[in-house]
């Protein structure tokens, strides 16, 4: 399937109506119980899993295309056309009442993510973008990202156990944050990779560092961020693809000074 900037386009409004849709039992929801246990401690909900069957069904009615979505899986993330859904991104803050939580919904062509949506209903909060920009909030096209500096930037940072090990070691993440606050006393933990991602291409965080992998977590927001005119890559500085362990997304300038921060704080497995 070839498809120019205008199936794009026709494909973010149907997607747009069907986010729309699902924002109403995403409200109704919240503060849900945990129905779900996943791996380790964290869980998925009733509405998760609700929202999900709900999304897929319409996307894959509506625009042909199949979806890959967190709680159920779907085709290759790799397929020549794929969506990626996160039904609720934050489902930790989602079932505690928090309103920093999102549906995410990405676009991939051979794994590349050409449009990105995320909707944060309890802020009333829709950034939509397809590559090349711009990125609009709430319907209304936004600015390309300016050039900025660090110490004048806030930073959000996924949430981490010190003493877990892994890819990124607990006590390597803290020294990440450590080495940043010297810099930038204004370190933000969301725990929403999403909402991060929205925010850094929205211009209100000037750059967010992911230590997870989840394409459901990256796919919408890589979208956002690079049609907003900043820089997506991994925290080696590899430019982001769809098989990356970690994301680092960031205003031009504000970028380059945070992965010079990364790599003076050394490699995670000498942690």
């Amino acid at each position: 399937m070839a498809l120019d900037s205008a199936d794009l386009q026709a494909l973010l409004t149907e997607a747009s109506a069907i986010l729309d849709a699902a924002a109403k039992p995403f409200v109704a929801g919240h503060r849900a119980d945990s129905a779900v246990r996943k791996k380790g401690n964290d869980f998925a909900t009733e509405v998760d899993l609700a929202i999900e069957r709900q999304v897929v069904d319409a996307l894959v009615a509506g625009t042909g295309i199949e979806v890959h979505g967190e709680e159920f899986g779907g085709p290759p993330i790799d397929s020549p056309w794929v969506w990626v859904l996160d039904p609720i991104d934050g489902t930790f803050n989602y079932a505690a009442g928090s309103p920093i939580a999102a549906i995410l919904l990405g676009l991939l062509r051979d794994g590349e993510p050409v449009a990105g949506l995320t909707w944060l209903p309890f802020t009333d909060q829709r950034y939509t973008a397809v590559a090349g920009g711009p990125l609009l909030s709430n319907g209304v096209a936004q600015p390309p990202l300016e050039p900025a500096d660090l110490a004048d930037a806030i930073i959000g940072v996924g949430t981490f156990n010190v003493d877990s090990r892994g890819r990124f070691p607990g006590r390597y993440r803290l020294s990440v944050l450590e080495n940043l606050s010297r810099v930038s006393s204004r370190i933000r933990m969301h725990g929403a990779t999403g909402v991060d991602l929205a925010y850094v291409a929205d211009g209100i965080l000037g750059g967010a560092i992911s230590f997870g992998d989840h394409i459901w977590d990256h796919a919408a927001g890589v979208a956002l961020v690079r049609a907003a005119g900043g820089v997506v890559t991994d925290l080696s500085g590899d430019p982001w693809t769809s098989a990356s362990r970690s994301a680092l997304a960031a205003a031009p300038g504000v970028h380059a000074q945070i992965l010079d921060i990364l790599h003076r704080t050394g490699r995670p497995e000498d942690y």
